[in-house]
């Protein structure tokens, strides 16, 4: 067996952005596909839409994939006529869903899918002649802004925290993990905190912006009531 062409040297204290996949990936996708390259373009492709926001499902073409340089190592030099026949090989096996889609300008592009609930309707709806948007890219969020007005004045310790959690967490986590905070009227960072430590910890499903379970906010007191001050 040769050796791996590089090293890895291991995941970073404190989570980064995270992507969830569906158990069902690993069970009735990973152990069938036995073509290296069509499993890390199907990874990487899944990556894409997990970070995109879309009105109706996200989507990525071609030209965006090339874009990426995690693409491009992944390929190892291999052109955009090799990309379009590993994507071709996760339509047939059925993981994306392609559609061709004439842009404003004239020209046609191919947009790829998961194949999800989601997905199958917004293949369905540019099958009919409907033009799909992308959600705008939300304005960057400022922990301290979003603390100092929800909550109250900053400590040098506490500042800390937040530059801690802003690095760890997804800005929308944060920004959503404020807005419940408030919503439940628990103003509190150690709060905030809980919830975000509980997302990272069981996952979040990021198309609808809530776990992937409906909350019990009381549990989530239970179980980080050490940390928690009302």
């Amino acid at each position: 067996m040769s050796a791996p062409t590089r090293y890895f040297s291991g995941f970073a204290e404190g989570a980064a952005t995270t992507v969830c996949l569906p158990d069902q990936f690993f069970v009735e996708l990973v152990p069938y596909i036995d073509d290296a390259d069509e499993l890390r373009i199907t990874l990487l492709v899944l990556r894409q839409l997990a970070q995109q926001r879309a009105t109706h499902a996200p989507w990525v073409t071609p030209v965006e994939l090339l874009a990426e340089p995690a693409v491009r190592a992944a390929l190892g030099g291999a052109d955009a006529a090799g990309l379009d026949r590993l994507l071709e090989q996760t339509v047939q096996r059925g993981t994306l869903l392609s559609c061709d889609w004439e842009r404003a300008d004239g020209q046609w592009e191919a947009r790829y899918f998961a194949n999800s609930p989601r997905g199958r309707a917004a293949v369905a709806a540019l099958a009919a002649g409907e033009s799909l948007a992308r959600a705008p890219e939300p304005a960057p969020v400022n922990i301290f802004a979003l603390y100092e007005q929800n909550i109250g004045a900053l400590s040098p310790l506490l500042s800390e925290e937040l530059r801690e959690a802003e690095t760890t967490y997804p800005a929308a986590w944060i920004e959503d993990a404020f807005r419940e905070a408030v919503r439940l009227n628990k103003r509190s960072w150690k709060y905030i905190r809980a919830i975000l430590e509980r997302w990272q910890t069981e996952g979040r499903d990021e198309n609808h912006g809530r776990d992937r379970r409906a909350p019990d906010w009381r549990e989530i007191e239970g179980d980080y009531a050490h940390l928690i001050q009302h």
